[in-house]
């Protein structure tokens, strides 16, 4: 699945959010979007999932524009996970993870052995086995975080769709996401908030500040000290990690005590 963002403007009550932004995406690849707090990576993403409507430009997968998909065709092309994902009726693990079954079923079709399956396959996956049937609402922050990546993981979409997916988890589980994500026959685009993962799990970074991306390529390419110094404001060292061939970000203390 090939995702093409082209010459996408955004603005809300008038003002630029996205400027002209142009982006291509490869079948099978893991692509991660880094930048600033503000600079535009939820807004894009919305624009990409059809939650907002940009003022110039279009989006496709697989040279589709998605804006003639219908809704469950649209489920069955892309799988999304959003930052605000507020629920106020509650529902058992189980229910909540088989939501990313029902564009593949008829309407009022009940619920397949398949489909049990394969919530079940990823419920496990990310860690969750034994909270079938525990209530969502009564779940932590990053528990209730990895039911929804497992509901997005049952659409079977070849391309998926995430916003800092790793929020309110601790450092296993983080790790325990990415490596369900890369392990995943599918096209992968992610914001990411950890240059640190980024640098480890993604095959190209999208480099983003105010509105527009300023550089793409490999880790090595885009997350560099420069980089790092002139968009986020702060001094870095990057190395190699012996272990796993990855550059390593070491960020360092601010000497002015700013």
């Amino acid at each position: 699945m090939r995702l093409s963002v082209r010459q996408l403007d955004y603005q809300i009550e008038g003002t630029t959010i996205l400027k002209n932004i142009s982006l291509e995406i490869r079948e099978g690849e893991f692509v991660g979007l880094v930048g600033p707090n503000g600079c535009g990576k939820s807004t894009l993403l919305k624009a990409i999932y059809k939650t907002y409507k940009p003022q110039k430009g279009a989006v496709f997968v697989d040279g589709r524009d998605v804006c003639g998909l219908a809704p469950r065709e649209m489920a069955r092309e892309m799988a999304v996970m959003a930052q605000e994902n507020s629920v106020e009726f509650d529902l058992e693990v189980m229910d909540m993870v088989m939501y990313g079954r029902y564009s593949h079923r008829k309407f009022f079709e009940g619920e397949k052995k398949e489909d049990r399956e394969i919530c079940l396959r990823f419920i496990r996956e990310v860690g969750l086995a034994g909270y079938e049937h525990r209530s969502y609402l009564s779940l932590s922050g990053g528990e209730k975080q990895r039911v929804l990546l497992a509901r997005a993981l049952t659409q079977g979409s070849r391309l998926i769709v995430l916003d800092e997916p790793t929020n309110h988890l601790d450092v296993r589980f983080q790790y325990l996401i990415m490596q369900t994500l890369k392990k995943q026959d599918v096209t992968v685009f992610s914001s990411i908030h950890d240059l640190n993962l980024a640098a480890m799990y993604c095959d190209r970074i999208l480099l983003m500040d105010q509105g527009q991306i300023i550089q793409a390529g490999t880790p090595e390419e885009v997350i560099t000290a420069e980089n790092i110094g002139r968009i986020f404001g702060v001094d870095t060292q990057i190395t190699v990690n012996e272990l796993t061939g990855k550059i390593q970000v070491y960020y360092l203390p601010d000497e002015t005590g700013i």
